[in-house]
């Protein structure tokens, strides 16, 4: 089966291999897994950029487990404004182990503004496990337990994050071109 391919004039670089992010994926399932013996152990991750690495990280934590949604806005007019959130969980996480999985962490704002609301639900513990990690740009200081990757202050896409709704089945990470991005608005 080929895998998918983003044009020449989109990609500059690829900057985790698939190879890597499965390696990676299977570290972290197994990380979690040994951390979390014997608990209800509850996955969210936020709409649509975490669906990608949820779905492999969860086949990769050997444990009985559940898994969530939450879709959230946070862009007025095509800049950052209010987060709302437009999909709330289906499912109570009182006393559960809850790790927030995300494909990305950027600034922090809106993973911050999650795990406050969270919080208010009282899990028994409240973790994050992110993909990929932009530690140069984080606004907010968050605690991520679970980290795949630090990478650098350039806009990506693959993997779960896209560029205008497209590339998200991208089987990599790669940096965009900022001819492309600037085709893109």
């Amino acid at each position: 089966m080929a895998s998918p391919k983003a044009p020449e004039s989109l990609v500059e670089r690829v900057l985790v291999t698939e190879e890597q992010i499965t390696a990676r994926v299977a570290e972290l399932g197994a990380s979690i897994a040994h951390d979390h013996q014997g608990r209800d152990v509850r996955l969210i991750t936020i709409l649509r950029g975490g669906l990608i690495f949820l779905a492999d990280l969860c086949r990769a934590i050997d444990l009985p487990l559940q898994v969530d949604f939450m879709a959230v806005s946070s862009y007025v007019g095509g800049r950052p404004g209010v987060v709302r959130v437009t999909k709330d969980l289906d499912d109570s996480i009182e006393g559960a182990s809850v790790i927030v999985v995300e494909d990305i962490v950027d600034t922090g704002l809106t993973l911050n503004y999650i795990l406050r609301m969270l919080k208010e639900r009282q899990p028994a513990t409240l973790e994050v496990c992110t993909l990929l990690d932009k530690d140069v740009r984080r606004i907010v200081d968050l605690p991520i337990t679970y980290r795949g990757f630090s990478i650098p202050d350039r806009f990506v896409v693959g993997y779960g994050l896209d560029v205008n709704g497209l590339y998200r089945n991208l089987p990599f990470v790669a940096t965009v071109r900022d001819e492309a991005l600037a085709g893109a608005g």
